[in-house]
This record gives structure tokens, sequence and C-alpha cells, in this order.
């Protein structure tokens, strides 16, 4: 008889993640800024790594520890950012006041030197990449430059400059794509969240019925996540699909990042949360409202504004929080060791057994 392994690892990894919300995991927070570094804010993280960019704008790759830290920043950029991670691939932008004082879409392969600029020259003034698959990047061109009324068209890069799509749709009037899975890419354009799969053509309206507003920021497998009218929302691919995820107790709450099984965001207790970002707590989502954990509890003592921006397969999340002198801190939550969370899980289930 043939051994299935995929469906073993699929149950496996099912079982873990119920073993997490059943014996209730406890997380832990790592600070993640730099010795001498007042401050840092990351945004994305794959395997081990992680990304961000410290106070001076000068892109970051850790390795699970502040003193692990990589400038990305190249050669011939004054400031560079640092936003999603996939692989061995990292996205973002850099500026510099010789390129005309715009940014520009980067790729970097783990350092500085490695740096390819994804900047369409004469298509777009700037660009920004947000995420990337491994293989592929996504992000937006816009065309006017540094002006906060900028209208922008989503972007799917292929490693190069020259290797730009434009995903911007017919009848909007400004888009954005901000993650990518696979062959599809989420984002928004005109306040409506979007899904794509590899051409302006194949969009859909994620923009539940009823709704103002909605705005797509993470993708993974069937997943999308983001949010629409205040509250975060969870969609499979399609309007129809939608489940609002903010809990009874809060006000309003945004999801950032989804690993296919879990979403990660934040939420807010008043309207401060939306006007001045205050009052937000880290927030990890099982599928619905009422099964999240609040992820500020685990913070060290010190820290309060957080929100969570991205989550990794095995259940790691990276995002930031305000410590009391008012700078943001890279912080990266671990969880235990899949296999200790395993072992645990199929003891529990032996024990329940036996009796």
């Amino acid at each position: 008889m043939k051994t299935n392994y995929r469906n073993i690892r699929v149950t496996l990894l099912a079982i873990t993640v119920a073993v997490s919300q059943v014996w209730g995991v406890n997380y832990t927070a790592i600070d993640l800024t730099p010795g001498g570094y007042y401050g840092s804010l990351a945004y994305g993280i794959s395997g081990t790594q992680q990304v961000g960019y410290g106070p001076s704008l000068n892109a970051l790759l850790w390795n699970g520890s502040a003193d692990s830290f990589i400038d990305l920043t190249p050669s011939g950029f004054t400031y560079s950012i640092a936003y999603g991670i996939c692989g061995t691939q990292q996205v973002g932008a850099g500026k510099d006041w010789g390129i005309g004082k715009t940014w520009h879409a980067l790729l970097w392969a783990g350092s500085a030197a490695s740096c390819v600029d994804l900047h369409p020259d004469g298509l777009f003034d700037e660009s920004f990449a947000y995420r990337t698959n491994g293989t592929q990047q996504v992000g937006y061109g816009g065309v006017e430059p540094s002006s906060y009324a900028n209208l922008k068209h989503a972007l799917l890069w292929s490693g190069t400059a020259a290797s730009c799509v434009d995903l911007h749709p017919s009848g909007f009037n400004s888009s954005v794509a901000r993650d990518i899975s696979g062959t599809q890419q989420v984002g928004y354009g005109d306040d409506h969240a979007l899904l794509w799969n590899g051409s302006a053509e194949s969009v859909v309206d994620l923009n539940p019925s009823g709704f103002n507003s909605s705005q797509a920021y993470g993708i993974s497998g069937t997943q999308q996540v983001g949010s629409g009218d205040g509250h975060a929302l969870l969609w499979n691919g399609s309007a129809e699909s939608f489940i609002d995820l903010n809990p009874s107790s809060f006000y309003g709450s945004v999801a950032y990042g989804t690993n296919g099984i879990q979403q990660v965001g934040s939420g807010g207790d008043d309207d401060t949360f939306f006007s001045s970002n205050a009052n937000g707590r880290a927030l990890l989502w099982n599928g619905s409202a009422e099964d999240y954990v609040d992820l500020s509890e685990f913070l060290p003592t010190g820290f309060t504004n957080s929100v969570a921006y991205a989550i990794d397969s095995s259940g790691n999340i990276i995002g930031n929080a305000l410590d009391d002198g008012g700078n943001y801190h890279a912080i990266l939550w671990v969880v235990p060791e899949p296999a200790t969370l395993l072992l645990l899980g199929l003891g529990g289930l032996v024990f329940r057994k036996s009796r």
C-alpha cells in the first residue's frame, strides 16, 4: 500500500494547530530592535527570517534576534524599507535624492549587494514592492511622485523591472497590490478589496454587499484577509464568502496577514484606534470573531500599542509595539516548536482514549 505522506503532513499540521488552541500556547515576544537603535519596524516573516527597517529608514533583515540583523540598504540609495519576505527573497523600496526623490521598488536576496531595482522607468514616477511569493513580487507604481493623493496602479513583477505587469483594472481610478500567494494577488482599488490571478482582466471585487469600503492586505492558499467598514474580514475567494472577524468586545479591527489557517492583525477598544492608531492590540484569529488570542498579553513590560502584520506556516508572528518613550519596536512572537506541541497533543489524545 502506498503511503500518502501529503495527507499525513496535513493531518499533523491540523493536530498541531488544534493542540495550540486547546492547550493554550504561551507566545514568547522578542524585541528585534538592534542595540544602538531607539526603535524599529517589522512587517514580514518567512522561515527563520524577518524584515523591516530602522529609524533612519534602513532596510533590515533579521534571523530571529536583535543582534542578527543585516542592513539591506543598497549602494546609491539614501533610504530603504523592507516589507515582505519569502524564501530567499526580500522586497520593499529605496529612495535617493539622486533619482528624483522618488521611491523605487527593490528586490533583495539576503544582502545589500544583491539588490535589484524593480522600478519600471518611463512607465511610472515611483514604485513600491510589498510582498513576494519567492519568485514574483507585488506592489504599485505611481503616476504622481510623492503625492498623498497619488494615483497608483497595482503591479506584478517576476524579478526584473522589465517583467512588470500592470494589474490595474478597468474602471478604477487607483489600485494597489499588497500580497501574493501562488498565482493570486490581493489588494484594493477605489476602496474595494480586490483579488487577481495574474492579470488586470482577472480581477474579482471582494467588497461585500452593503459595505461602503474594504481593503485586502494578505493572502495564503484560499484565504484572503483585510478590513471592511472598520472590521477585520476574512474571505475565501468571493465577496459573498466574507467572515467578519471583529470580536464583540472590540470597537474596530483589521487583519493584515494569514498563513492559510490563522489570521493576524489588530483591534481597538474605541475610535482612537482609527483616528490615531492608539489603544491597538495585536490579535491572532482562528477563523472566527470570537476565536482569537490577544497577543499584547505576551509583550514585555513597558509596551502598549501593538499590531501584528504577518504569520508564517509555523505560527510565528511579526509586528510592532510601542514603548513608553513613544518609539515602535519590531516584535517577533514565537510559538513553541511544532514537535513539542504535537507530542503534547498526542499525549492528550492517548490520555483521553485510555479513560
